[in-house]
C-alpha cells in the first residue's frame, strides 16, 4: 500500500475509533481527498479551507495555510507550528472541533539562476485536517435568513461555547480569538470552537503582558488593546460579545466605540458574575466539620475555577 492509500485509510479509521490521535498525512493523500483542492468552503486571515471526502462517505475540512510571499514564509511556518502545538494539546471535547491530522510538504524545482541551473525550494505547503462541520459557522448562521434564529438554537450555541471554553481553560489554554467566525456548527447545530493560531497554554501567571495584538478588534478587551495584558478574562470578554451578538440575532452590533458595550453591558455583567463567583467559592472553601465521639475532623473542599462557574 502506497503512502497516499495508507494516509486515507488511517483517516477513515479515525472516524470509527474516537480515541485515535492526530496523524501525519501525506501531501498525495491531501490532494486526493480534496480532489486537488477543488471546493473551497472557507477563507480567513491565515488560510483557505477546502472540503475533503473519504471513501466511507465521511467528510473532512482541510485548512491550507496561506503564504503571501517568500519573505513571509518563516512567519507562516511559525504560525503553523503554533497552531499544531495547541491542536495536539487540546483533549477531545464535543464543543471543540476535532483535529484529525497535519501535513507539511516542500517541493524542489530546477530553475535557472544567474545563467546556471539550480535546485530551488518551492514555498512550503502546510495543511491541517479537521472534522467537517456542515452548518458553517455562527457568523454565517446569523447572516442567513433561512434559520429564523430560533431561541432554542441560539441558547444551545451559547451553552456549547461556554462548555467548550471551560474545557480549554481547565486545560490551561487561552483561546484569544473567540468570535462567531471561529465557532463552527455541526450537523445538529452543536457549536465547535476552532482556530488556535494565536492561543497560549501552560499559563503560569494569571495575567500576561504581550506585545502581540493578533486578536480581532471588537472582541479584544481594552486592557489588551491599550496595555497588552491578556488573561483567561480575555476569553470571557470575547464570550460576552459573542453572547450579545447571538442574543440580538445579528452580526451588526458594534457602535462606533466598542467600549460603550464594555461600559454599558459587560462591566455590570462581570461585576455580578464576580460577586456570584466569590460567594460560591467562599461556600466551597468553608470547612465542613464532622463531629465524632473521639475527635473532630475538618474537610476542606477544593476551590472552584472561573471556568467552572461560567458553565454552571
Amino acid at each position: 500500500m502506497d503512502e497516499k492509500e495508507c494516509g486515507i485509510e488511517e483517516l477513515e479509521h479515525m472516524f470509527t475509533n474516537e480515541s485515535s490521535k492526530p496523524i501525519r498525512i501525506s501531501y498525495s493523500a491531501i490532494k486526493s481527498i480534496t480532489k486537488n483542492f477543488y471546493r473551497e468552503i472557507g477563507c480567513g486571515g491565515f488560510g483557505t479551507v477546502y472540503l475533503g471526502a473519504l471513501r466511507n462517505d465521511f467528510m473532512v475540512a482541510v485548512k491550507k495555510l496561506r503564504i503571501i510571499s517568500p519573505s513571509q514564509e518563516d512567519l507562516a511556518e511559525k504560525q503553523f507550528l503554533v497552531e499544531l502545538k495547541f491542536l495536539k494539546t487540546v483533549k477531545k471535547h464535543k464543543n471543540i472541533v476535532r483535529f484529525l491530522g497535519y501535513c507539511a510538504y516542500r517541493n524542489r524545482l530546477v530553475m535557472e539562476v544567474e545563467g546556471e541551473d539550480r535546485l530551488v525550494d518551492e514555498p512550503a505547503g502546510m495543511f491541517l485536517c479537521f472534522e467537517y462541520a456542515p452548518n458553517g459557522n455562527v457568523h454565517d448562521y446569523l447572516q442567513g435568513k433561512t434559520h429564523g434564529h430560533e431561541w432554542s438554537i441560539r441558547y444551545k450555541i451559547i451553552k456549547g461555547i461556554c462548555q467548550g471554553l471551560r474545557h480549554l481553560h481547565q486545560s490551561q489554554i487561552m483561546h484569544l480569538d473567540l468570535k462567531p467566525a471561529n465557532v463552527l456548527l455541526g450537523a445538529q447545530m452543536e457549536p465547535k470552537i476552532t482556530d488556535f493560531g494565536v492561543s497560549r497554554n501552560n499559563i503560569t501567571q494569571f495575567t500576561i503582558e504581550t506585545n502581540s495584538r493578533m486578536g480581532t478588534l471588537g472582541y479584544m478587551p481594552p486592557e489588551w488593546i491599550d496595555g497588552g495584558k491578556i488573561s483567561f478574562k480575555t476569553d470571557i470578554y470575547s464570550l460576552g460579545i459573542v453572547m450579545i451578538i447571538l442574543l440580538r440575532g445579528s452580526n451588526e452590533i458594534f457602535p462606533e466605540n466598542v467600549r460603550i458595550i464594555y461600559l454599558n453591558f459587560l462591566t455590570p455583567v462581570f461585576i455580578i458574575f464576580s460577586i456570584f463567583l466569590d460567594y460560591t467559592v467562599q461556600r466551597r472553601r468553608s470547612h465542613v466539620r464532622t463531629l465524632t465521639p473521639m475527635n473532630t475532623r475538618t474537610q476542606t473542599l477544593p476551590p472552584m475555577s472561573i471556568s467552572e462557574g461560567l458553565s454552571r
